[in-house]
């Protein structure tokens, strides 16, 4: 069964069909009005009700933040000499500590380097799994295709791998923290010794080779942590992200067919884009008149059970999304008021299990729970029960 849909960037419509069952809340259910409200949608022309329905095109490869490539190698210490003073003594002392210290940066380095390796690898199995799911979708697919939830499984596999990394890059933070402590105490003590009686020239020279390398040893620690929080910090954006496209790419692999990232990351690439213009403006540049003569962005009319309106809904939304990122969603689930007391009841509920149904793969697809609003409200001038989202 063909259902008619529309999506216009004028006034963008989707004319889709649903049966839905779940529990309805009268708290979460404000009325619009005194039980009658005029429908705010644009008529349906012939040629809207035959438009063939828009396919959203395949989401852009998502490349993982790049790590750092530095390799954190300090300069050899300098030998001295023994003076034979105990002066000498404790610079040979603090060059010992010194030398210690460098060989654990070294380790400390070559972890790093391991697991950013590591990362890498993972990062590479992630999307490998996560475009050969995409191609399959981009073709099309039957809903609920068990190869397809397999590889969504070990993708989610894989991401944990990820997670794992960036648990192993902060541990290895915690060590460098302490490297940097330990490097502050051996700067301190260099140059404390200057003041110990009973130097000779040499002394204050082997000193001051000992001050410099720390001073360098402590700079190279300083970098070396800068570099660990930047991937830290880039990886655990990547991962939240993934983490909510993946729950996208399920919702996908459920009905068949591609729909792209989450929204709630399409809100915040986009977050750059101009959002300081009035309402009236925002609602232009989506074509969603204003005032009483509003037109709703999406119209799902539920005339006939078992319809995918997922793919044209998440289009739309994505669409407002890209028009103004800070865009906020009403749900108003209209219902049929014509017949007696008992089937306006009846409408109502089915109306609000409806509209249950849409916010929930809306939030499915990532849009933030705090976006949307759902409302309710019944009219005579529809035959069959509506969702009606609204841009705000």
């Amino acid at each position: 069964m063909v259902v008619a849909k529309s999506v216009r960037f004028g006034a963008l419509t989707a004319l889709l069909g649903l049966a839905g069952c779940s529990f309805a809340s009268n708290a979460l259910w404000p009325s619009l009005g005194g039980g009658q409200t005029e429908t705010r949608t644009a008529a349906v022309t012939p040629a809207a009700a035959n438009a063939t329905t828009t396919t959203a095109p395949g989401p852009a490869p998502v490349l993982p933040p790049s790590l750092g490539a530095t390799n954190f190698v300090p300069a050899p210490v300098t030998q001295g000499v023994n003076t034979g003073t105990f002066v000498g003594a404790k610079v040979s002392q603090h060059r010992g500590e010194l030398i210690a210290l460098q060989n654990t940066i070294i380790g400390h380095n070559q972890q790093l380097q391991q697991v950013r390796s590591t990362t890498t690898e993972d990062s590479q199995r992630y999307h490998g799994t996560i475009a050969a799911i995409n191609s399959r979708l981009q073709i099309g697919t039957t809903p609920g295709n068990p190869v397809l939830l397999g590889q969504w499984r070990s993708a989610q596999s894989e991401l944990e791998r990820l997670s794992g990394d960036v648990a192993n890059l902060n541990s290895l933070a915690n060590s460098v923290a302490a490297d940097s402590a330990m490097a502050a105490y051996l700067l301190e003590a260099a140059r404390a010794t200057y003041g110990l009686a009973g130097a000779i020239d040499e002394d204050h020279r082997q000193l001051a080779i000992l001050e410099d390398e720390t001073n360098r040893t402590v700079v190279l620690i300083d970098r070396l942590l800068n570099e660990l929080s930047e991937d830290i910090s880039r990886q655990t954006a990547y991962l939240g992200a993934e983490r909510r496209n993946l729950q996208a790419t399920a919702v996908a692999i459920q009905n068949g067919e591609i729909l792209g990232q989450s929204l709630f990351n399409r809100a915040f690439a986009n977050a750059a884009a101009p959002t300081d213009f009035g309402a009236a403006q925002a609602a232009a540049a989506i074509g969603a008149p204003t005032g009483a003569g509003e037109q709703a962005l999406v119209v799902i009319r539920f005339d006939r059970p078992n319809v995918a309106f997922q793919q044209p809904l998440y289009n739309a939304v994505a669409a407002a999304l890209e028009r103004k990122p800070t865009a906020t969603f009403d749900l108003v689930a209209v219902a049929s008021a014509s017949g007696n007391a008992a089937n306006m009841a009846l409408n109502v509920t089915r109306a609000k299990q409806n509209a249950e149904d849409v916010l929930r793969s809306l939030t499915d697809m990532g849009l933030p729970a705090d976006r949307l609003r759902l409302s309710s409200t019944s009219t005579p001038d529809v035959t069959t029960n509506e969702v009606r989202i609204f841009v705000r």
